[in-house]
């Protein structure tokens, strides 16, 4: 059978949409120019320079001296590779990134949620709250928690000796067992990122159609059934976003770590990679080491975003 032939309409609309998309000026790529060159500027030097560097010799004579950078190879590589030390800090890091990161999203999830529960004036108190917390600068929140842990005059310590049975005195949270300094760093980072997942998370269940949550209570759906075929499936991308942040955040945390390190004990036990690549590479002036380390956590942090990133591409291919 033969195919009809196009009208006159149709072969009228076809060359017109063409041309119309010719002539479209091309002002959007445009205006993505100054962007890209700042991004190239600001973020492709770097990683060039760190490149190049990993496989220098690049150490306190090529700092201080004066002298030319020695290529050494795969040499730094090699070395960070058959380091004992290092790899029980890459593990140490990935193990607190995830497990901070799931807690993170949980206790925001929880909040967003009771935002969307309570009274105006509840919500805004607690809005307020978690705007506090999360604008308050690093190094003061910082210098409360020590203060609150210290093992002399903290808080915690005292609280806990009043209950009856507890002996806390002069426990050392942040210089004793590893498990129990990581254990306050969680409680400090999560703190710090939680205001953030759970404004996002509260945006995100504002585009929850109330109609469809009221229709599912008519046909019988409990709370738990609501949450998960309804809410979740609606915020899943605010969930893989803030959960991608924070799994890089906390892969790369380094202030932190560092202050309670200061105010309690400087050992590698207590390290992260942030902490680990800085007393090597910039106090320890063993630069090619520490670039070719930094190149780990770049390729682990894309490692642990590409489930993520995959989802993306699919979704750009529908």
């Amino acid at each position: 059978m033969a195919t009809a032939a196009p009208t006159t309409l149709q072969r009228d609309a076809r060359p017109d949409e063409s041309v119309g998309s010719r002539r479209r000026p091309p002002i959007a790529h445009l205006l993505l120019i100054p962007a890209i060159v700042i991004l190239l500027f600001g973020m492709g030097y770097p990683v060039i320079w760190q490149v190049i560097t990993s496989f220098q010799k690049y150490g306190a004579l090529q700092q201080l001296g004066g002298k030319a950078p020695e290529f050494v190879g795969l040499d730094n590589y090699i070395a960070i590779a058959t380091s004992p030390t290092f790899w029980a800090v890459a593990l140490r890091s990935i193990v607190f990134c995830l497990v901070t990161a799931f807690i993170t999203v949980v206790i925001g999830m929880a909040l967003a949620l009771l935002m969307t529960r309570v009274a105006a004036t509840v919500r805004i108190i607690l809005q307020l709250s978690l705007l506090l917390a999360w604008a308050m600068p690093v190094v003061a929140a910082m210098t409360v928690w020590i203060w609150l842990f210290d093992r002399r005059r903290g808080v915690v310590n005292y609280l806990l000796d009043l209950i009856p049975g507890v002996e806390m005195n002069q426990f050392n949270w942040i210089g004793g067992e590893p498990f129990v300094f990581f254990l306050v760093a969680s409680i400090i980072v999560v703190w710090m990122s939680v205001p953030f997942v759970a404004f996002s998370s509260y945006a995100g269940l504002t585009q929850v159609s109330g109609e469809i949550i009221e229709a599912s209570q008519l046909d019988g759906a409990t709370g738990w059934q609501r949450l998960r075929f309804i809410v979740l499936p609606v915020i899943r991308p605010v969930i893989m976003i803030v959960l991608l942040l924070n799994l890089i955040w906390d892969l790369r945390v380094f202030t932190q770590i560092t202050m309670l390190q200061d105010a309690g004990s400087n050992s590698s036990d207590y390290d992260l990679l942030g902490t680990y690549i800085y007393k090597m590479g910039v106090a320890g002036l063993n630069y090619g080491q520490g670039a070719a380390m930094a190149l780990f956590v770049l390729a682990l942090t894309i490692v642990l975003s590409w489930f993520y990133i995959r989802s993306l591409l699919k979704e750009d291919q529908v």
